[in-house]
């Protein structure tokens, strides 16, 4: 689903997602959509996982210190913190924007 969802809204552009090795991200089954490819971090390495960085960041500002009265409210913060951060180009590219990804060559033929 969160694939298919990021393809929809980035429908115009090629993706290149960086992702760990987890199970669900390997899958047999996984969809990819056709603007999009995969790309796979070596194993044991979350430091390198520009992912991390955005999740820190929502777990700062959408989760310190907060008590939430049931999971749909914990949902509508994860929403929110997601919007924030892809409205936030800027920002999202300060913490996602590591040397060895902003210098691949992305001219496909």
């Amino acid at each position: 689903l969160f694939l298919s969802e990021v393809a929809q809204r980035h429908a115009e552009e090629f993706i290149v997602m960086v992702m760990d090795q987890a199970g669900w991200h390997i899958a047999g089954d996984l969809a990819v959509p056709q603007n999009m490819r995969l790309i796979f971090l070596p194993p044991y390495s979350p430091e390198l996982n520009p992912a991390e960085h955005l999740w820190e960041s929502l777990r700062e500002d959408c989760f310190a210190n907060h008590v939430f009265a049931n999971l749909d409210a914990v949902e509508s913060a994860v929403i929110s913190g997601l919007v924030a951060l892809e409205s936030n180009t800027t920002r999202t590219r300060s913490m996602t924007g590591f040397k060895w990804i902003t210098s691949i060559s992305l001219n496909a033929s």
